[in-house]
């Protein structure tokens, strides 16, 4: 492998990549190009809707409970849905900016240390959240390393409550296998 000196880039503490900010401690969303995104009118048709889903989907690690807050306007991207921006679709386009503004930092894993996995579920969707209690600036500090969530399916619908526990619960262990096992 051959490196070009002109490319690269040594002694910073953070680095901007993906539209991500890697740091030390954290991996995060990078502002500006969030900014940028945010700046833009709410969506007019399907195609623009279809934009804003696809880069708020980008960052749905960093979005807790983001499969749950665009289910409404993924169903207006639906080819026999007529395009219809509702109280509710706009409510929850504005829930899925603010969650984009004020994405949490998340922490590096530390395998070492043991790991807390939160779930949710509701009639919309399941949702879990990883967390690690890490050692910062000599406090201890509990924080999400990831998030993930999905939508029910509509045979799911029916299951009660404790089925709905124990599949999130299922899911998400599935999902976070390289983190929990």
């Amino acid at each position: 492998m051959k490196i070009s000196l002109k490319k690269c880039n040594f002694g910073f503490h953070e680095l901007k990549a993906l539209a991500h900010v890697v740091s030390g401690l954290s991996p995060g969303v990078d502002k500006n190009k969030v900014a940028s995104a945010l700046l833009k009118q709410i969506p007019q048709n399907k195609k623009e809707m279809m934009s804003f889903l696809g880069f708020s989907s980008y960052y749905r690690q960093n979005l807790k409970a983001l499969a749950i807050h665009s289910k409404s306007l993924y169903r207006i991207c639906d080819h026999q849905t007529v395009f219809e921006m509702t109280q509710e679709r706009i409510k929850a386009y504005e829930k899925i900016k603010y969650a984009l503004t004020n994405a949490p930092l998340l922490l590096m894993p530390y395998w070492k240390l043991p790991f807390k996995l939160y779930i949710d579920t509701c009639g919309e969707g399941l949702g879990a959240d990883l967390h690690q209690v890490q050692i910062i600036n000599d406090k201890p500090y509990e924080g999400p390393i990831c998030f993930i969530s999905r939508q029910i399916k509509p045979t799911e619908a029916r299951y009660g409550a404790q089925q709905m526990e124990a599949l999130c619960l299922l899911g998400s262990q599935k999902t976070l296998l390289l983190c929990l096992w």
